[in-house]
């Protein structure tokens, strides 16, 4: 076991960067036109391997938009269930396409898989880009299949400041309740990709950075990207285990 990993418990995913939303507070920065996507058998295979080393707790699958490569995050989330994951969460802002059918079928499918947590991004944000009817269908179904599902929204200055964003974001939210989602979560904007560029006049010298940065040389997260990149490696070149066993802080 590396000693710089001692403490991983938890394994995510960037399925792909590309997404359906352009989002003005997005850390991402600007989707990319064309982006790779991770293959469903390498993934799973990834999964296998970290578990079989460390104690993972949760398995993270989100993007950019996961749920355009509908394969990729069932491959995921199976592989997860069957090495034990307690919590196999997907985050999702609802919109992949607009045929109700495929939006059924793809619910069907994260049931079957055992994804047991989704964050639906639902705010100010996600809707100025998200068709809502198309959000809200896909958490009608997340309901009727009895996945638990928490709205995600993302806040700005903080979950109680009252600016323009955040009151719209409330209303929104308030309309999701109404379908039947009681959980609502969410994170507060952190000032990185697009977030810096469009709303930077709500950030100052106390405005905390991203809360999900690792220390390296005690690395709770593996992180995968798109790309197969992970631990200054990449799960397309290198066996995962090879990855886990020579990483060393830069």
């Amino acid at each position: 076991m590396n000693e710089y990993l001692k403490n991983a418990d938890k394994i995510e995913f960037v399925v792909t960067l590309a997404c359906t939303g352009r989002c003005i507070h997005c850390q991402n920065g600007d989707p990319p036109a064309c982006s790779p996507h991770l293959d469903p058998a390498v993934a799973a295979e990834a999964v296998y391997g970290i578990c079989g080393e460390y104690g993972i707790r949760t398995v993270m699958t989100f993007g950019g938009e996961p749920l355009l490569y509908p394969r990729t995050v069932a491959a995921i989330h199976r592989a997860a269930r069957e090495c034990g994951v307690g919590k196999r969460q997907l985050i999702t802002n609802g919109y992949f396409t607009r045929d109700k059918e495929r939006i059924a079928q793809t619910v069907a499918e994260l049931s079957l898989c055992g994804v047991n947590d989704i964050l639906l991004s639902v705010d100010a944000f996600h809707q100025a880009d998200v068709p809502e009817e198309y959000a809200a269908e896909f958490a009608l179904r997340v309901l009727d299949a009895g996945i638990p599902l928490r709205l995600n929204p993302a806040w700005l200055v903080s979950r109680d400041d009252a600016n323009a964003y955040n009151e719209e974001t409330r209303r929104i939210v308030g309309r999701f309740k109404a379908l039947g989602v009681l959980e609502v979560t969410g994170d507060v904007i952190f000032p990185a990709g697009r977030a810096l560029e469009y709303l930077s006049s709500y950030f100052d010298e106390n405005t905390k950075g991203s809360p999900y940065d690792d220390d390296p040389y005690d690395v709770r997260t593996v992180s995968v990207g798109a790309d197969g990149e992970t631990l200054g490696g990449n799960i397309y070149e290198n066996g995962i285990v090879d990855i886990l066993r020579s990483y060393r802080p830069e």
